[in-house]
């Protein structure tokens, strides 16, 4: 199966009308559809031909939906296949026992075409990441594999060469030289699928999906054309956009979509390291390069060799490596901290800033011939006060999220609900409205989403020539009660940002988000 629309979707009921109707929402999406009209022909489908997901009715004469359930998990060659129940949509009995035979997921009659795309995109995306899992353990074993024989062939050889080397003393130095050259070059390849496997490992363990762009607005188009436009090319992209609107989850996109999609996409926050330590992050060191560099690294652009590196939020790139980037992007070149040798990099990168680079360059602290490098495809990522449109898709899909997560079972978002999240301005965009809904998935009571935070101080005035009703009743302004706020749990934490009791855990923030809003308010510990 592959991630896309490619995939085979069985629809089992025994009214031709429901497959009719399912067929005409899933086949103009490329999906391949096969009908059953009955149990035993869904079992005898399933064990001839290749089945991504199941669509199975739970009421059908002679077998029903449940029992036919039953059946395809409890067979080692098709359990694995994802089923979805059809049932009515208050029948909470049935739904219980789909749930005790084996079934993923369920949707309701009649169908709504948003909820049964949005259910298969979900479940097909599962899918495919456990067998891209199951693929890249798969490839890093044979790579381990071949390293060994590798380097046990290249032992052997050693041997013989020390053998030669008793016997013709006269030849020691030269063949003193050649030892010592393939010694580094097996320890340079031992070096790199090291640190290989550590990055690949925790991508495989990242929980983050290439669905996570939901929309369906004119702004978001706009965005998926452009990332169709440039993902094919080696072109230098830059990602424009407030903090948390996902330009993260567009450069894996980009990456995904491209010529270099089964070479390594290998970010860098240059927010989150300190200063000293971006270099040797980013081109690597030697041992004994500083003190402390007890070992020699890999750095990323090594790393990243065939592939694609993320620079996120470069706009805080200190200055004095912003020089050796260029001349990254330039000749495709760099050394090694306390290292002479200059070592060459195939690589694509993809940049992202919440900064406007244009005022950083006009205030001399970014460079401007980096600027104009970087600028080569620039993709501005909307807000999502801009694109309020796309909130209760993305509410049911954080919703489907975290009751996967946490094992609960939401399944109502009402309208003043969804009123009260699209009439907030969202300062923290996606991010923030996934951090309020994960919240309140946790203190829901009951199916219904139930969000106790209340966004009525935090709503900006109707009329901006007017005062706003906070300035009316003495209330302060978002950014004042954002600033105090933030104060305030810096000071609680002793100004401590990061780790299980920092600041940007409490705030429910990323470090970096943290950091860029003590940056906006002139925070500073005195």
């Amino acid at each position: 199966m592959t991630q896309k629309t490619t995939a085979r979707i069985l629809c089992v009921d025994d009214g031709p009308l429901n497959l009719s109707l399912l067929e005409a929402m899933l086949a103009p999406r490329g999906y391949q559809v096969v009908q059953a009209t009955g149990g035993p022909q869904a079992l005898e489908i399933i064990a001839a031909q290749p089945v991504d997901i199941c669509l199975l009715d739970v009421s059908m004469p002679g077998m029903d939906g449940f029992e036919v359930c039953r059946r395809i998990k409890g067979d080692a060659k098709t359990r694995n296949i994802p089923v979805v129940m059809i049932t009515s949509y208050a029948d909470l009995a049935n739904r219980i026992r789909g749930t005790e035979a084996g079934a993923e997921d369920f949707i309701s009659k009649p169908f709504e075409s948003a909820e049964v795309l949005a259910r298969i995109k979900m479940l097909l995306e599962l899918k495919w990441l456990d067998d891209r899992r199951v693929q890249l353990e798969a490839d890093l074993q044979l790579a381990h594999d071949s390293l060994e024989l590798t380097v046990s062939e290249r032992t052997e050889e050693l041997t013989r060469a020390n053998l030669k080397l008793t016997q013709e003393v006269q030849e020691r130095t030269k063949a003193e030289e050649s030892l010592q050259g393939a010694y580094a070059e097996i320890k340079g390849l031992k070096d790199r699928l090291q640190a290989e496997n550590v990055y690949l490992r925790q991508e495989v363990g990242r929980q983050y999906n290439f669905g996570e762009i939901i929309g369906q607005s004119d702004q978001l188009e706009q965005v998926f054309l452009r990332v169709s436009q440039v993902a094919p090319m080696n072109a230098t992209v830059l990602l424009l956009g407030e903090t948390g609107t996902g330009k993260g989850v567009v450069a894996r996109a980009i990456h995904s979509s491209s010529s270099r999609k089964e070479q390594p996409l290998i970010t860098i926050n240059c927010t989150t390291l300190p200063a000293t330590l971006v270099e040797s992050e980013l081109f690597g060191r030697e041992r004994g390069a500083f003190t402390g560099a007890d070992t020699r690294q890999i750095g990323r652009f090594e790393l990243a060799d065939g592939g694609t590196i993320f620079l996120d939020e470069i706009g805080d790139m200190p200055m004095e490596l912003q020089c050796k980037l260029l001349r990254v992007l330039q000749d495709g070149e760099f050394e090694r901290l306390g290292s002479p040798r200059t070592i060459k990099t195939d690589v694509r990168i993809i940049a992202a800033t919440n900064r406007n680079l244009e005022v950083e360059v006009r205030e001399g602290r970014f460079r401007e011939d980096l600027y104009y490098r970087l600028n080569v495809f620039p993709i501005t990522m909307p807000p999502l006060r801009k694109r309020c449109a796309d909130i209760p898709l993305l509410v049911n899909h954080f919703v489907t999220k975290f009751n996967k997560k946490m094992g609960r079972k939401i399944d109502t978002v009402s309208r003043d609900t969804l009123e009260l999240l699209s009439g907030y301005h969202w300062p923290g965009n996606v991010r923030e409205l996934e951090s309020v809904i994960e919240r309140a998935v946790i203190t829901s009571t009951g199916r219904s989403l139930q969000v106790l935070d209340r966004f009525d101080s935090f709503r900006k005035p109707e009329h901006p020539d007017q005062p706003g009703r906070g300035e009316e009743y003495g209330v302060k302004p978002l950014i004042e009660l954002e600033q105090d706020h933030i104060l305030h749990v810096l000071q609680k934490t002793g100004w401590r940002i990061e780790g299980k009791n920092g600041a940007a855990g409490i705030l429910g923030l990323n470090a970096s988000t943290l950091r860029a809003r003590m940056r906006k308010y002139g925070i500073v510990r005195v």
